[in-house]
Parts: C-alpha cells; structure tokens; sequence
C-alpha cells in the first residue's frame, strides 16, 4: 500500500511539474556533456602524446590519478573558490574527473596497436601523422570510447551534486525531497531520471564502442 502511495505522489509530481524536471534533465545533461566533451579534447591529444612519449607517461597518468583521490564534494569546494557558485564550477569539476579515463584508456588503445601494422604504414612511406590518421586512431578509437563512455556516467553522477553551488540539474529535485517532510517521491522524481540518463549514456556510447572496434567489421 505504501509502494502504491509513493508510485501516485511520484507520478502526481511529474503531472505537475514535468516542465521543470525536464528542463533540470536536459541541464544536468548538458553540463556532463560539457564536461566531458572538454575533458576529451584536452585527454585524447595527451594520451597520444604520452603514448609516444612513454617515459612521461608514468608522471602524467599518476598526476590524473590524484585528482580522482579528491572527494567530488572536497573538489567543487575547492573550485569553487576560485570560480564561485554556479554551472562552470561543476563543467570545470566534471572535466578534472573525467581527464584519467580518457587520457588513460587512449594511451592504452595506442600502445595496443599491432607494431607490425605500424611498420607496414611507414613502410608504405606514410608520414607520421598519416600514420597516427590513417592507422592509429581507427585502431584505438574502441578503447578510446571506453574512456569516453566511464567518463559521462562518472560525469553524470558528479554533476549530481553540483546543486550545492547552485549548478542545479536534477540534484535540485533530490535535494528539495530530503528537505521535504514526505520526500520521498521528490527524491524519487530526481532520482530515477539521473539513472536513466546513466544508462542510455551508457547503453549507446557501448553500442559506438562497438561498432568503432576493428575486430567487429
């Protein structure tokens, strides 16, 4: 009976307000995206750099690796410092985060690339950026999706909290519920679409990843 109760306040709460919970989703979104989106165009130059360059990259992925020991929370404290209170707090939080899984995981689909192909392309007098064109990237461009793909859901999770420094999102929603007196179908209205937004990000950056994987065509 309680279940049911819960179920009829959550769906009278996207009754009455499904225009504010999808503007806060496709915020919450947005700010992932950007973070993330960031994060890769900064990541995936050095994880080739360092791929090619092997000795820094011991110093590079232990330096993306501290900033992931930092608390979410600690870091947009920090952040926000500097920054003050709003969405670039969390985009610049977001894009810290999600730096080690993408730099990481290009690093690691550039070194798995077969020498032997890498030496039929040189051997065909391709120059070193043809062959980082040509050859590499397609090559490592699954595993480098990977990283994209642990990033957004990382991103999601983290952009969650940006309501603290007033990013909003679908945190807001979350949070107006535990202020509530009987919250929990609030909590539940910001709750459920923040997972789903991880698992379709999820579900369909797998499926690029798949289709991007030169063993599958």
């Amino acid at each position: 009976m309680a279940n049911m109760n819960m179920l009829q306040q959550l769906i009278y709460y996207y009754q009455q307000n499904g225009v504010y919970v999808l503007s806060q989703f496709m915020r919450h979104f947005l700010i992932s995206i950007y973070g993330v989106l960031f994060a890769a165009i900064i990541g995936i130059p050095i994880g080739i750099f360092i791929a090619h360059h092997h000795k820094l990259s011991g110093t590079v992925i232990a330096a993306a690796n501290v900033i992931q020991t930092v608390p979410s929370l600690a870091m947009l404290s920090i952040i926000m410092i500097g920054l003050g209170l709003g969405v670039n707090t969390v985009i610049v939080t977001v894009f810290l985060y999600a730096l080690l899984p993408i730099i990481k995981n290009t690093y690691t689909g550039m070194k798995n690339v077969d020498p032997s192909v890498l030496d039929s392309g040189k051997g065909m007098g391709m120059t070193r950026m043809q062959v980082l064109r040509i050859v590499e990237l397609p090559l490592s461009l699954s595993v480098i999706m990977a990283g994209i793909r642990n990033a957004l859901v990382l991103a999601i999770g983290i952009t969650a909290i940006g309501t603290f420094v007033g990013a909003g999102g679908l945190g807001d929603i979350i949070i107006r519920g535990t202020n509530a007196t009987d919250g929990g179908a609030i909590i539940l209205a910001g709750a459920l679409p923040t997972a789903l937004m991880a698992i379709i990000s999820d579900a369909v950056l797998g499926w690029i990843e798949k289709k991007a994987d030169p063993t599958q065509k």
